[in-house]
């Protein structure tokens, strides 16, 4: 492919990186992209141990459904066609009390079940799944510098604007205290509740589609062929290095100094990599202005999580693929933390990531107290691993609860912590995601580009609230076809070609 459109240095591997270096490669443009571990995907990821595959990221995938805008966006960075996807008909089983409600994904099954469990709550179920239904057919504009796609892009939103406004501004903590029924109490509230409740209608709406099922091989099912794309239209992938400083020269970025040694120039610099290092750390704090240091001061980002994985030599075909349990005794995670619920994630679906007759199972712990595991694993080794394992202890003693005769079953643990998180990917307070989108943020994006530096944008999670593969691939294309735009390079739509 022709390189006569300029280089660009990308900082960082994951899904906005990979997904900005294909579009840069289809533009023309000659594309590095430096990742700080030695693989790329960033958060996207899995890891391998003793057969076993545990997955820390992808639950489903929005843009699953051949026909759908999401869809064909995806097939312009790889071809999504070829995943294999399992569609499940229930999103999540919360147990608690010795009864169950499941949170079916077709949105009829959805509203018969919930007016079952709870017809004392049968006015808020009926509002709710009502603007289930509306929001179906919604879709995620398109994205530009300065948020939404101009004025056309507004045109098809319009009908759903009273919708998404009303949503947004709602808590899923608010909104969870409007149900009696303690099991849909804690559906709302039992997790990230900070969170808008149009998060999990949108959520809901889109699986009531089919427009977000899970794919075989979770998330490296999607970073894998995205790499090869990249790597087939010509870019350099640059793993195992990390960007020390973003170089600048007459109030423009001319490349990226390396930690070790060595520079890079380039005539444009992207960065996919953490917002906060990226602002504070790689540009010294010399591009900022009270805006942003207001965003980084007071806004929200996703918590840092614990993730305990099992692999068990059991086929569990017969559970639920994801199942909420409320705890009688709250579990003592760090302190400041105590965990009144696990969520496990029994990966029957998958029979990529267990061998056959096996079946891996995680759960995922979120806390804030990220400084807490980074300080122990740093001073006191053989405490931190003290503490990993009273939780997998903890967590398997829920399970066993759940499942009588699974701990002799378990034939790997492994746990992650919020030091894991910081070690492999930088992100900042070990966070999850990025920002979350509070009542307050919204889905509204932030800007990509930063006062008073030109030739630099960003893009990923710290630019578009509520993380995710989608909003990472949205905000490496709109940095790309803005990009584009200064240059007069045209800007191609469709699927992927390697010429």
């Amino acid at each position: 492919m022709a390189q006569d459109n300029g280089k660009i240095v990308i900082i960082g591997g994951g899904i906005a990186g990979l997904c900005a270096g294909v579009y840069a490669r289809r533009c023309g443009y000659a594309v590095d992209l430096i990742e700080m571990h030695d693989v790329p995907g960033g958060l996207a990821t899995s890891w391998h141990r003793q057969g076993y595959t545990f997955e820390t990221c992808l639950h489903w995938l929005l843009g699953s459904k051949r026909g759908r805008p999401m869809f064909a966006h995806w097939q312009e960075v790889f071809d999504i066609g070829k995943l294999d996807f399992v569609h499940s008909n229930v999103f999540v089983t919360v147990e608690g009390g010795g009864k169950t409600l499941s949170i079916y994904t077709d949105i009829d099954m959805l509203e018969a079940e919930l007016l079952c469990v709870a017809p004392e709550d049968a006015e808020e179920i009926g509002t709710f799944t009502r603007a289930i239904r509306h929001l179906s057919d919604f879709e995620m504009p398109e994205l530009d510098a300065g948020g939404l796609r101009g004025w056309l892009s507004l045109v098809p939103m319009l009908r759903f604007m009273p919708a998404l406004q009303h949503w947004s501004h709602i808590s899923l903590s608010d909104y969870g205290a409007r149900f009696t029924n303690p099991l849909l109490r804690q559906f709302f509230m039992g997790g990230t509740a900070e969170l808008s409740a149009l998060t999990v209608i949108l959520s809901l709406a889109w699986m009531n589609q089919h427009d977000a099922d899970y794919p075989i091989g979770g998330s490296q099912a999607v970073i894998a062929p995205i790499a090869e794309t990249f790597r087939d239209l010509g870019g350099r992938l640059i793993t195992g290095t990390r960007v020390e400083r973003i170089l600048v020269e007459d109030g423009a970025a001319v490349g990226v100094a390396l930690a070790g040694g060595g520079t890079i120039r380039a005539d444009r610099v992207i960065s996919a990599a953490d917002g906060h290092a990226t602002i504070y750390d790689m540009l010294g704090g010399a591009y900022r202005d009270d805006a942003i240091d207001q965003a980084y001061a007071e806004l929200k980002p996703f918590p840092s999580y614990l993730q305990v994985s099992f692999g068990v030599s059991r086929d569990l075909a017969g559970e639920p693929g994801y199942v909420t349990r409320m705890l009688d005794t709250p579990i003592a995670v760090d302190p400041g933390t105590e965990a009144n619920q696990v969520s496990f994630r029994i990966f029957n679906y998958d029979p990529s990531f267990a061998p056959a007759g096996k079946t891996a199972v995680t759960a995922l712990i979120a806390t804030r107290n990220h400084a807490y595991w980074s300080e122990l694993r740093d001073t006191d080794p053989a405490g931190y691993r003290r503490e990993k394992d009273r939780i997998a202890a903890a967590v398997a003693a829920v399970l066993e609860e759940r499942l009588p005769g699974i701990g002799a079953s378990i034939e790997v643990t492994d746990v992650s912590t919020p030091a894991t998180v910081i070690r492999y990917t930088g992100n900042w307070q070990g966070s999850m995601e990025g920002w979350l989108p509070t009542p307050q943020l919204g889905l509204r994006p932030l800007p990509n580009r930063l006062p008073g530096l030109a030739n630099f944008y960003m893009a990923g999670q710290w630019v578009m609230p509520g993380g995710g593969l989608p909003g990472g691939l949205m905000s490496a294309r709109a940095a790309i076809r803005d990009l584009c735009a200064q240059d007069g390079v045209h800007f191609p739509r469709g699927a992927h070609r390697l010429s």
